[in-house]
């Protein structure tokens, strides 16, 4: 089996769920094409990302020569579908986000990725994230004739459903894939219910080198680890105000964030002007290795979000037996449960937030190991990664046999030398 993967920008430091799935799904025996729109903005720090990058091709950036044969090819081999092509273009620019312009620089992409499929022999693309990226597999798989799949996370998509055509994306895919139940129960809303079937769940997961060998033991230090993107959907903020409160009852914590982004000069500038900029640590950016290391270091990990998908750092927290402090918004409450596990407060109430931190403080060496050990243990039954590839692969299997009986003999692949390279 054989399938390509198209993700805007690929490999990066925020994309590591994206390498783990491709890496599980070639585990199972599927051959995996990676493409990207363009290479990572914030730059590659782990081996494994150097290695993925060697793997990919880009779009963005690759010599102009090839950019305009590839066009040519599909222009030249594939005119009906290109004028299908261009019909989905302008009406997913029309008034989309961001507007005819952007889309039709998207419709050049389409063109160019469509001959380095058919140079590849490649009938189906699966797009992360339900924005530029699933617009370009669209076009692509209208102009070879093939068909594509997307993976939605949120919380963009659902900020914005209308501007990015997510139901025209929904109803001409082969299938979409939501990353929680809360995910998939937001593209149903989009759709009517006679596409419902075509709407999968499929977790991002943890893959077992994350977690391998003796677990580090539970540290003595009140230090709290959080680890994600410095911007305004994790709630960065809102544990800067939770510690100033807290700060005024005890001395007794520190709180790591892992992590960089936009927002991190305002986050640094809300720490100073709350009295707590010297109880954090902005470590930025780390390896998976580094992330690990700072999840154990750590007795509770703590994850404030405003919007989520469905937190892949939280699983790494469960599976390095630490409990998790996070917040009732979309698939979280998938992962933690209340006093089972974890703790969690209402998104944005810092005084909520400061209570559960506090319990945590309290919480002794015996209450914090049994909540890890219950996490883990609901992790490692519904979370891993070749657990949920083996879904995956599932659907692609089901989807290329689908397209064969639909199209015979023709699957829109040209067997002959393409001058798209």
């Amino acid at each position: 089996m054989k399938v390509a993967y198209l993700i805007n920008q690929y490999p990066g430091t925020s994309h590591s769920f994206v390498r783990r799935e491709i890496q599980a799904l070639e585990r199972l025996g599927v051959t995996v094409a990676r493409y990207a729109i363009r290479a990572s903005k914030a730059g590659l720090i782990s081996e494994e990302d150097k290695a993925e990058a060697k793997k990919t091709r880009t779009i963005v950036g690759a010599p102009a020569a090839g950019l305009i044969a590839a066009m040519l090819s599909s222009l030249v081999r594939r005119p009906f579908g290109v004028a299908s092509a261009f019909a989905a273009m302008v009406r997913l620019g029309w008034r989309g986000e961001p507007g005819l312009v952007r889309h039709g620089l998207y419709f050049l992409e389409a063109l160019v990725l469509a001959a380095w499929m058919r140079r590849d022999q490649l009938t189906h693309v699966h797009a992360h994230f339900g924005t530029n990226s699933a617009s370009v597999a669209l076009m692509a798989a209208r102009i070879n004739g093939g068909t594509f799949s997307v993976t939605v996370h949120g919380p963009e998509e659902f900020d914005k459903p209308g501007l990015i055509g997510l139901k025209q994306k929904i109803e001409e895919s082969a299938f979409v894939v939501g990353v929680s139940s809360y995910g998939m129960t937001q593209l149903r809303r989009l759709v009517s219910s006679v596409h419902w079937d075509k709407i999968k769940i499929v977790h991002c997961g943890i893959e077992d080198a994350f977690h391998a060998g003796e677990p580090a033991p539970l540290q003595a230090a009140r230090t709290f680890v959080c680890v994600g993107r410095l911007s305004e959907q994790k709630g960065h903020i809102t544990l800067i105000e939770a510690a100033a409160i807290l700060a005024g009852a005890r001395d007794d914590f520190k709180v790591t964030l892992v992590g960089d982004g936009e927002m991190r000069a305002e986050i640094e500038d809300a720490a100073r002007a709350r009295g707590v900029y010297e109880r954090f640590d902005f470590v930025g950016w780390r390896t998976p290795d580094g992330v690990r290391a700072a999840i154990e270091e750590a007795r509770v990990f703590v994850l404030p979000s405003y919007a989520e998908g469905l937190p892949v750092s939280i699983m790494e927290a469960f599976m390095l037996n630490r409990p998790v402090i996070s917040t009732y918004v979309a698939g979280i409450p998938e992962l933690v449960e209340p006093g089972v596990n974890g703790w969690l407060a209402p998104a944005g109430d810092a005084a909520a937030l400061a209570d559960v931190m506090g319990e945590a403080l309290d919480a002794d060496d015996a209450t914090i190991l049994a909540m890890a050990a219950r996490g883990k243990e609901k992790t490692a039954a519904g979370f891993t990664i070749d657990r949920e590839a083996a879904k995956l692969k599932s659907h692609f299997a089901q989807s290329l046999a689908a397209a064969s009986l639909d199209k015979g003999a023709d699957t829109g692949v040209d067997k002959g030398a393409d001058t798209g390279s």
